[in-house]
């Protein structure tokens, strides 16, 4: 029998989405949830035939330094987006419920949380991601008990974090960073890290659309730092 019994049930079903209880910082998000398109975070729509399902957490919470969201690193190692600062998730097995319990079940595989604390009150709309042809689920997570957190394996994880929103949102953190393959996007220097790629454009938009964007410089554009770009396939030009 397992010694988390609360646990395995919390994923074992698809959770509802239950917007009731936010603290009042995150109803921004929760009404994105409800009204955004797809164009309003991807200039394309998926391809006919999508590409394999997969999902990410998008986690809130509030830690010592105010609100936050939990991001990895991803371990160095991997085949895909290797190094890469993202969110926690990846591919929906058989065995999911659906997309929010995937995104539930990989969190807990790679920062050891525990899924009782979280209540999942929304998700974004599928996204395409080219490089890996993953069709990726934004699951919204408002993390009301927090666990502690910590790389479980580090054949998959490299570190992890969890980063104030106000340090996401401060003009100096913000940047562009240009891939050697000439594709420009948004970009975060936090934590430690380059948050760019697919990571960086969801938080770019969710930060613009929740009202949260303060003016900074978009005409600061750096390279990618080289240990990143030779870690990275190239995505796709920005047009």
């Amino acid at each position: 029998m397992s010694a988390r019994p609360a646990e395995d049930a919390a994923l074992q079903s698809e959770p509802s989405f239950d917007p009731t209880g936010l603290p009042e910082w995150l109803e921004p998000v929760a009404e994105l949830a409800r009204t955004v398109r797809p164009t309003d975070f991807a200039r394309e729509l998926p391809p006919d035939g999508g590409g394999r399902a997969s999902a990410v957490m998008l986690l809130f919470g509030e830690g010592p330094q105010g609100p936050d969201i939990l991001l990895i690193e991803r371990a160095h190692t991997m085949r895909s987006h290797a190094g890469q600062p993202a969110f926690p998730g990846g591919g929906i097995d058989p065995t999911d419920a659906g997309p929010a319990s995937a995104a539930l079940r990989e969190t807990v595989e790679e920062t050891g949380l525990d899924p009782t604390g979280v209540q999942v009150f929304g998700r974004l709309p599928n996204l395409y991601l080219p490089p890996s042809g993953y069709l990726v689920t934004p699951v919204l997570g408002w993390w009301h008990t927090p666990s502690p957190v910590r790389v479980v394996d580090t054949a998959e994880v490299a570190s992890v974090h969890r980063v104030p929103l106000e340090t996401l949102v401060a003009p100096r953190n913000r940047l562009r960073v240009r891939h050697p393959s000439g594709f420009v996007g948004p970009a975060f220097a936090v934590a430690g890290l380059i948050v760019w790629g697919f990571t960086g454009g969801i938080l770019d938009r969710l930060i613009a659309l929740a009202g949260w964007e303060r003016p900074w410089d978009q005409e600061r554009v750096e390279e990618l730092p080289a240990h990143l770009a030779a870690l990275a396939r190239p995505p796709r030009r920005s047009s």
